[in-house]
């Protein structure tokens, strides 16, 4: 029987998990899958390695599965499907980790509580972040769990990168810029070096682009600025999410407008990005399929606040040397990088547009581009699967 890593990340709606056989200290992924629409309409599917569909099933519409019900049945899945596999731990995808958390930590019941303190600087994620982490404490108490944070990558940016001008006392009580898909970035810085070594070793800007979108300005491999800020909402525009935004805005909607908190922050969270302004879907792929004029309007504004963002992190590096395309939209759309590259012209990126147009990873700039452009699918994953690991293996 081998050891095997379980990896979980958990939504509002949805868990979605990884489990990995360990071999000394090699990780190979047996399967993947998710349970999603907990509280509408359930739905539980797996596939291994190959692609091959392990499990799929459904709930009837109106039934609540919930958190719990998921767990029950992914244990049951788990019992059947891998029974030649012992679990040697959980690694749990964990949104904020503060200012304390800035690694990978061996969870007790004294650090979830400490990471429930956290809750309102990422309401829409850390609950549930952390609720399969207190329902496996009291079902497998026995068994390791490890929350690896999306903040983490990001704690070692300079001071003048995470404060805000305000009050110190303001910073003091944790009013800061976190950055977040950390992740995913620190997967990316530690691929990069096997692709281009002088990339990996100087200045790159990594562009999270999926239904949640960011970007990173990275030296050697090292965060030293990020477009999401103090929560998720900052910086690009996302699926549903607005991205950057005059704060006055929000004090406007509020005592002109008269809505309340919940209200803005459904608005900002929930109706904006891709969907507010196409009015159409948050979806790249059905916008890219659309002759709605509006469709296009939110796509050229996409690449455009794409454009501005990468000017301020090749400002923050001090200079270009390569960019890394990632995520669902950044690996698999390629119109979108093409004109992100257009746009980049005047840094002295110049995109083989056949190596582009491919589908496949890897370098998609000319020889003679001054800066090399990649496509490197992240694997957040793997990631945390690795950092369980090597934590519970000390």
């Amino acid at each position: 029987m081998s050891d095997a890593i379980i990896v979980l990340n958990a939504g509002s709606s949805s868990i979605k998990f990884s489990v990995f056989s360990v071999e000394g200290r090699a990780l190979e992924l047996v399967c993947r899958g998710q349970a999603e629409g907990l509280y509408t309409e359930a739905r539980f599917t797996a596939k291994d390695l190959s692609g091959t569909v392990m499990d799929d099933t459904r709930w009837p519409e109106g039934e609540s599965l919930g958190h719990d019900g998921a767990l029950d049945h992914l244990v049951e899945f788990l019992g059947k499907h891998t029974s030649e596999l012992k679990p040697l731990a959980i690694g749990h995808r964990v949104v904020h980790g503060g200012t304390e958390f800035t690694h990978p930590e061996l969870l007790n019941a004294g650090v979830v509580k400490h990471l429930e303190t956290l809750v309102p600087l990422a309401p829409l994620h850390q609950p549930h972040n952390l609720s399969p982490i207190r329902l496996l404490f009291e079902r497998t108490p026995d068994l390791p769990q490890v929350a690896c944070f999306d903040t983490a990558f990001h704690a070692e940016q300079p001071e003048l990168a995470q404060w805000f001008a305000l009050p110190r006392h303001y910073t003091d009580e944790g009013i800061r810029r976190y950055g977040f898909h950390g992740l995913s970035y620190e997967y990316i810085a530690s691929v990069l070096p096997d692709h281009d070594r002088s990339a990996a070793d100087g200045h790159a800007v990594v562009m999270h682009l999926g239904n949640g979108a960011s970007m990173c300005a990275m030296n050697a491999g090292h965060s030293v600025a990020s477009t999401m800020g103090f929560t998720a909402v900052e910086g690009l525009p996302m699926g549903t999410r607005c991205g950057s935004m005059d704060p006055g805005v929000v004090l406007y909607l509020i005592e002109q407008k008269g809505m309340t908190l919940r209200e803005v922050e459904r608005l900002i969270y929930k109706e904006s990005g891709m969907l507010g302004l196409s009015g159409l879907s948050s979806d790249m792929r059905v916008l890219q399929e659309s002759d709605d004029p509006a469709a296009a309007f939110a796509i050229e504004y996409y690449v455009y606040r794409i454009g501005r963002e990468l000017g301020s992190m090749a400002a923050a590096l001090g200079g270009l040397d390569s960019i890394v395309f990632t995520a669902g939209i950044g690996e698999n759309a390629a119109a979108i990088r093409a004109s992100v590259c257009q746009n980049a012209a005047w840094l002295g990126v110049e995109l083989d547009a056949a190596a582009n147009a491919s589908g496949k990873p890897g370098l998609i700039s000319t020889p003679e581009s001054e800066v090399s452009v990649w496509v490197i699918p992240t694997n957040e994953e793997l990631m945390i699967a690795r950092h369980t690991l090597n934590l519970v293996a000390k």
